[in-house]
């Protein structure tokens, strides 16, 4: 059975990270788990997210306007001090952080998401791609 859809192409913030996403090399989007994900060739950033509940049988708690990053794990543990970030269901695990894009008052700073996704696109991505994305 398929994932049903979690997404509208109006999402907050989505044309944004939409638009960051693809100007890497080789980078595509497809839809995985009902969401955007951005791939070149493996998944480098996912729009929404969630964070598996704290007892069982509870509720998942959703971040429908967040992107998913693999991170550094130098950078991990200043990011998790950041209450913008969180530990999303299922990924968390394997390197990854959600940042939340509704958190904080001024709305997100496209500059820091952009670093975000160029940093965990450098941790997935082949080397002729970031060969070529250092080249201009």
């Amino acid at each position: 059975m398929p994932h049903p859809v979690m997404f509208s192409d109006d999402d907050f913030g989505l044309a944004e990270v939409r638009g960051i996403a693809l100007s890497f090399p080789g980078a595509i989007e497809k839809i995985s788990w009902g969401r955007p994900v951005f791939c070149a060739p493996k998944m480098f950033v996912m729009y929404g997210g969630s964070v598996k509940p704290a007892t069982k049988g509870g509720d998942y708690v959703q971040y429908p306007h967040s992107i998913l990053v693999k991170v550094d794990e130098v950078d991990r543990p200043a990011l998790e001090q950041d209450d913008r970030f969180f530990f999303p269901a299922y990924i968390g695990p394997f390197g990854w952080l959600g940042m939340d894009l509704t958190a904080g008052r001024r709305g997100p700073d496209w500059t820091e998401v952009r670093e975000l996704i160029d940093a965990s696109y450098r941790l997935i991505a082949p080397k002729k791609f970031i060969r070529q994305l250092d080249q201009g």
